[in-house]
């Protein structure tokens, strides 16, 4: 199981599920996090930290912990 965590800075994943529950769940979601979306990693925080993405064309900072919730291909 891949996760958005697990990618590099610099690549483009696909999202293939969502996992989590309730309230988390639909914050992801609620920033356009759903399942088809196309991703571009742009930057890890020093100590890895926030991460920061391009999704639908802005830019999101996420923890490490909603990324991990998050199925790529």
């Amino acid at each position: 199981m891949s996760t958005l965590k697990d990618a590099r800075i610099g690549s483009a994943v696909t999202v293939k599920k969502l996992n989590g529950e309730g309230a988390v769940k639909r914050r992801i979601m609620d920033m356009g996090i759903t399942k088809g979306t196309e991703i571009f990693v742009r930057k890890v925080a020093p100590l890895g930290d926030p991460i920061e993405v391009t999704v639908r064309g802005y830019e999101l900072s996420l923890r490490k912990a909603d990324a991990e919730m998050i199925e790529t291909l």
